[in-house]
């Protein structure tokens, strides 16, 4: 089953009709200071904080719809972030370092050895990799719940989808917020899954080839009592009863638009300094790690790759000339199985 709700916005072109070259607008001083803090969320109606949410996600689907080749970095990072984040709640002490080494320091397949931490990254590095269409399958749904810690659960995975398929019928934007979370709680899920269902629903109601992690790495969430009704049935009695947690979801995901767009100016600096220093290699194969850090956290020099046919001393003479050049930089700060990224 593949939910395909219509696009919560109606846009001039489509992403497949090539890639739009004019920069995204320049975020607006107001918006920054909207829902910047408790205080002033607490200040404002639900429509006042959801007009700040769906300006932050016009500005942000300015960015997404550019298709820039860095792109594939630019959701990983973030995705790194929310799984930090997402760690931190459920009280573990992996940092995003050490997330990071319990991904890549693993051997290629044998992804059950990255410990909980590292799954938990998994989940969120499929929210940023997968199809927008694939991600709220049920044999998707199953398998990121895995990756949260849960037990296989055929009857829950296809009762939570069949709820998201009903937000996504006809919710409107602030009820199919809340309302996911609710669908997650309904079934005993924790605040992190409910951010990254919100995540991949925001994404295809968008109209998005790729989710992009956002509430994740947000810790200021609004609870509530686990629901005992369907999430789309009582989701309009929430939001009139529980309005402070309908602000604080809303403002959640405005600050958190507004971060990604942060960052992907961050990295288009980055990836426009390392396409400017590519010509200038030499090695074979470097065109392909080129392309593998424009569409990666991170890789590791250590170990040799197929896809580029380099050793792992040529990856590291390469890595060595990209340091110099300052196109990348080392992330672990190791003299040994060093990472590098952008």
């Amino acid at each position: 089953m593949i939910l395909r709700p219509k696009s919560l916005l109606r846009h001039s072109g489509a992403l497949s009709g090539g890639t739009a070259t004019a920069p995204a607008s320049a975020v607006p001083s107001w918006l920054r200071r909207a829902a910047s803090d408790a205080q002033t969320v607490a200040a404002q109606s639900v429509e006042d904080i959801a007009i700040t949410a769906g300006a932050a996600l016009c500005a942000l689907d300015a960015a997404v719809r550019r298709q820039e080749r860095w792109a594939g970095a630019w959701r990983q990072r973030l995705a790194l972030s929310a799984a930090a984040a997402t760690a931190k709640q459920g009280v573990r002490v992996e940092d995003e370092a050490a997330l990071r080494d319990a991904v890549l320091l693993t051997r290629p397949g044998d992804f059950l050895s990255v410990g909980p931490a590292g799954l938990l990254l998994l989940a969120w590095r499929r929210l940023a990799a997968r199809p927008g269409d694939e991600l709220l399958t049920e044999k998707n749904l199953a398998a990121v719940l895995e990756e949260f810690g849960y037990a296989p659960d055929d009857e829950v995975v296809s009762d939570l989808a069949d709820d998201l398929r009903q937000l996504a019928a006809g919710a409107g934007m602030v009820a199919t917020l809340t309302g996911t979370f609710m669908a997650a709680e309904r079934h005993g899920f924790a605040r992190a899954v409910g951010t990254w269902l919100a995540d991949a629903l925001l994404a295809q109601r968008m109209g998005w080839p790729h989710a992009v992690p956002l509430l994740g790495a947000e810790a200021a969430l609004g609870a509530s009592d686990r629901p005992r009704r369907s999430a789309a049935s009582s989701v309009a009695t929430s939001i009139g009863t529980n309005p402070e947690r309908a602000k604080s979801l809303l403002a959640a995901q405005a600050r958190a638009a507004l971060r990604a767009i942060d960052l992907s100016a961050e990295l288009e600096r980055r990836a426009n300094r390392l396409l400017a220093v590519a010509p200038k290699l030499r090695a074979k194969g470097a065109d392909a790690v080129v392309d593998q850090l424009l569409n990666d956290d991170a890789l590791v020099a250590s170990r040799g790759d197929k896809k580029t046919g380099m050793s792992d001393r040529g990856l590291r003479r390469l890595f060595d000339r990209l340091v110099e050049l300052g196109a990348v930089r080392e992330l672990s700060g190791r003299s040994t199985f060093r990472i590098y990224g952008l």
